[in-house]
Formats: C-alpha cells, sequence, structure tokens
C-alpha cells in the first residue's frame, strides 16, 4: 500500500495523524482551563464523557491515531538514518529556530510516550477504565478536580509534567509546520507564514496546559463546593 510503503505515504500519514492530535489537544486544554474557573463544571464535562459509548469510541480512535504516529515517527527515523546517518525528517528549508527540535525529533517522541504513559496511569487509568471495569478508586471516576487536585500536590509530577508540555512544545514547534509542508499546503508566502502561525497557536496551547499545572500546585485553582 502506497501510504505504507513509500517514505511520502508514511510522511503523510505523519502529518494527518499528527494533525488530528493537536486538534484533540486544543479540546483537552480548553476541558482542563475550565478546572481553573470550576470543579463543577469540569467534573460536569467528566460525567458527559464518562464510559459512554461515544467516550470509548473517541478513546479507541485516539489511541489508533497515536499508534500510527508512533510507529510511523519510528519507521522514518529508521529510514531517515540509514538514508543520511543521523538525520531526522526529510524537510527542506528547516528554519534555524526549530533547527534543534527537528533534530531531535525521536528524543523528543520517547520523553513525550513516557509523559503520556504516566498521564494515563493517573487519570485515564483511575476515570474511564476504572467505569468500565468496576475498579474501587480512591475517588469517584467521574471526579476529574479531584484527580487534578491530587496529582499535582505531588511537586514530583509537576516536574515530570512540566518536562512533558515542554518537550510537546519543542515537537509541535516542529512537527506542525512540516505537516502543513507535507500535505503541500504552503508555496514561497505561505511558509514563513504557517511557520509563524504554527509557532504561537503551538505556544499558546502548551501554555493552557502549563497553567493549569502550576495553578493547582501552587493552590491557586477554586475549591469543589460539596453540598
Amino acid at each position: 500500500m502506497w501510504l505504507i510503503n513509500s517514505s511520502i505515504g508514511r510522511k503523510v500519514v505523519m502529518s494527518v495523524t499528527g494533525l488530528a492530535l493537536i486538534l484533540f489537544l486544543t479540546f483537552h486544554c480548553a476541558m482542563n482551563i475550565v478546572a481553573l474557573f470550576s470543579g463543577e463544571a469540569y467534573n460536569m464535562i467528566c460525567e458527559l464523557l464518562g464510559a459512554n459509548w461515544y467516550a470509548v469510541a473517541a478513546t479507541i480512535g485516539l489511541a489508533a491515531l497515536a499508534v500510527f504516529h508512533i510507529v510511523f515517527a519510528f519507521l522514518l527515523t529508521i529510514q531517515n538514518r540509514r538514508a543520511r546517518g543521523n538525520s531526522r525528517y526529510a524537510v527542506t528549508n528547516k528554519p534555524e529556530k526549530v533547527e534543534w527540535a527537528s533534530q531531535n525529533m525521536l528524543v523528543l517522541g520517547i520523553i513525550i510516550l513516557f509523559g503520556l504513559l504516566l498521564h494515563l496511569f493517573n487519570f485515564w487509568y483511575n476515570m474511564m477504565f476504572a467505569e468500565l471495569t468496576g475498579m474501587a478508586t480512591q475517588f469517584s471516576p467521574a471526579d476529574g478536580f479531584s484527580y487534578i487536585k491530587e496529582t499535582f500536590s505531588c511537586p514530583l509530577y509537576v516536574v515530570l509534567y512540566v518536562i512533558w508540555i515542554a518537550a510537546i512544545w519543542f515537537h509541535l514547534s516542529h512537527g506542525f509546520w512540516s505537516a502543513i509542508q507535507t500535505l503541500g499546503w504552503n508555496g514561497k508566502t505561505w511558509f514563513c507564514r504557517w511557520k509563524l502561525i504554527g509557532l504561537i497557536y503551538v505556544t499558546l496551547l502548551m501554555l493552557g496546559f502549563l497553567v493549569v499545572v502550576l495553578a493547582f500546585a501552587f493552590g491557586c485553582a477554586p475549591s469543589l463546593c460539596c453540598a
């Protein structure tokens, strides 16, 4: 199959799955920001999603996107190393600002993968998985707000999440415009524009996640009112 067997096809898969995951991160960030204003509102969203069929279907879809993105990233890395030593992505006209990121995408990807596993353990395992299996947990599976407070009351988790967010920023700062270029949505005029748009968008997105982590870490988040 062309998308799997050819280098260009693999890059297309990487680009499409990467952009789809950015859209999910946007939704996830917007959801997290709600927790900065109201624990009750955040838990309402958690309960709405929960282990409903559409949430489970979306989770399976996201897992598939992530697996495809990770697997094809390793395939491209191996292919590029065989062809050009330590080069990572076959993208021309690399801007200097993202040169380090483009040359270290594999390292960043590994950090992001371990961060993802930690995040799944802290939240998905205790929420959706617990609800699906009936597993006993510290808080209700729909009480995502309490899980956020519990997680970021631990300084070690705060440091790990900050490192994770920084790695995602570096990864996306290169990945965004690289995906646009691979899909052919750029030209001489739009190349620099897409780089700037991507940098601004990714920076704001990651700042959203970072603000949530630090707000809960330093006790600036609202309290959950109990009836």
